[in-house]
């Protein structure tokens, strides 16, 4: 049973059907890992989806055919894995689509993946995202200046906005510990699922959080900082810029059990 899949509207799709979107550039995603055949923050996933269809596209798919095409990518493959669910419109790039012209949806699926070990290094870059509410496709900013931090001996890139604070990495939310709360930059950026699964979980566990904006000059009162995805709730930064940080294996730990007490559920 293979761990690759590519589904379209709840079939595999042939090379065809894959063609007109191989270029595609306006659409929107949602990226989970699946365990057990199960997800965590599903909720999380749904809304996302629907709020970011809504955006782009001026209507959103039911949830129930969502869960539907999820599903049957699911059962094409083994209980572990990594599931990416795009929405886009038929109508493609540069043109303007009617009212009736409704999104439709690819399933990918792939091998399970738990992220880098870290600590990691990462360059600050002076970059805002369009539309940094959305998790959407084409972004080719993020590659480019992974691509540039690594070529400086960096892992990868910290956003700095205009207002020269701290937003976000190339595929990853920041955050960051002052020895006794959880501190979330205040800045226009994507709010991932799992770090939306980790702030629910860390006020169900009376865990003390804030949001705050963070600069270059901040970092040495820091005592801690990570980054996140979908992949992990939680890997070690060491530097930022020129600035180095403390690996705070505690503040780690508590992330990770942040998530773990997230319930997975079946799609």
């Amino acid at each position: 049973m293979s761990a690759f899949v590519v589904h379209r509207d709840g079939r595999a799709v042939s090379a065809e059907e894959l063609a007109p979107l191989a270029f595609a550039g306006y659409a929107h995603f949602t990226a989970a890992q699946v365990r057990g055949g199960r997800i965590r923050g599903l909720d999380l996933h749904l809304d996302r989806l629907r709020s970011a269809s809504t955006e782009l596209f001026g209507r959103a798919l039911p949830d129930d055919r969502v869960l539907t095409r999820m599903r049957a990518a699911l059962r094409s493959g083994p209980a572990d894995l990594s599931l990416t669910v795009t929405v886009y419109s038929p109508a493609g790039e540069f043109t303007v689509a009617g009212p009736d012209v409704e999104p439709e949806l690819l399933v990918r699926t792939g091998p399970a993946t738990s992220g880098p070990r870290g600590p990691l290094a990462l360059a600050a870059v002076e970059h805002e995202r369009f539309l940094p509410a959305v998790k959407h496709v084409g972004e080719v900013a993020k590659t480019y200046l992974l691509r540039q931090a690594v070529g400086e001996g960096f892992d990868d890139a910290a956003f700095v906005d205009r207002r020269a604070r701290l937003s976000e990495g190339s595929i990853w939310n920041l955050a960051f510990w002052d020895g006794a709360e959880v501190v979330w930059p205040e800045a226009e950026m994507l709010h991932g699922t799992t770090m939306n699964i980790v702030r629910r979980q860390l006020d169900r566990l009376g865990v003390p959080q804030r949001v705050l904006e963070v600069r270059i000059a901040d970092l040495p009162t820091l005592a801690g900082a990570v980054v996140m995805n979908s992949w992990t709730p939680g890997v070690t930064v060491r530097r930022i810029g020129s600035v180095s940080l403390p690996e705070a294996p505690s503040f780690v730990s508590l992330l990770h059990r942040a998530y773990q007490a997230e319930p997975l559920t079946a799609p």
